[in-house]
Formats: C-alpha cells, structure tokens, sequence
C-alpha cells in the first residue's frame, strides 16, 4: 500500500525521532517531575511511526485502514499531550509550535490517506 520511501513514512519516522529527543531533554532539562507525561507522549508519538510502517504489509484493505487509524488516534493523542505540555510550562512556545505543527500535518496526511483508501474500498465493494 505505501513504498518504503513513502512521504508519510518518513514523517512519521522523523517525528518519532524528534519526540524521543524532546523526551530525552524534557527529563534533563526541566525535570523528572512529569515523566508519567513524558513517557505517555512518548508511546504515542512512537506508535504513529509504527503503526504507518505496519500498514505497509497490511493483510488487506480493512487490515491497512484499521492501522492508519490507529496511527490517526495516535497522533491526535499525542497532539493533546503536546498541548498539556505547553499548557503546563514544560514547553516554550517555540517548541510547541514547531512539534505542534508536526503532529497536525502528520493528521492531515493521515486523514486524506484514511479518506482515499475509504474511498477506494467502496468502488472496489460496488464492482
């Protein structure tokens, strides 16, 4: 369904990169004292990584959906955590916005792959 060079791929892999590094400065730079946070954007940032490298060897067109919208779910999860981040002063405004802007272009590809490959199932069941 999505080549290993994929746009979404690398994105999601990029990001995932990026949060465990957030992680990482999060806990040396401000603290230990939000790590039940920390360690919950990180399982959310990472699973959106591989949840869209499973699709690529989805079972089938039900199978590929269902791990994009694991990956969507996700990444909206981890959208809320950023925001509980910023909210709560762990993150400057710069970084907030730089990861926040990610995570949202993240859902925006994943939505419109959501929506073609919907759209895609539905022709193929009309056949």
């Amino acid at each position: 369904m999505y080549n290993a060079e994929s746009t979404i791929q690398t994105k999601c892999c990029d990001f995932a990169a990026r949060i465990t590094k957030m992680v990482a400065y999060l806990q040396r730079k401000r603290g230990k004292l939000y790590n039940p946070i920390y360690n919950q954007i990180l399982r959310s940032g990472t699973s959106i990584m591989a949840n869209v490298s499973e699709s690529q060897y989805a079972q089938s067109r039900a199978d590929f959906i269902t791990k994009l919208h694991i990956a969507l779910k996700e990444a909206n999860e981890t959208k809320n955590w950023l925001r509980l981040l910023f909210a709560s002063g762990c993150l400057l405004e710069k970084e907030f916005k730089s990861m926040n802007n990610d995570c949202g272009e993240i859902l925006a590809i994943l939505t419109a792959s959501l929506n073609t490959a919907k759209k895609n199932d539905l022709a193929d069941k009309a056949r």
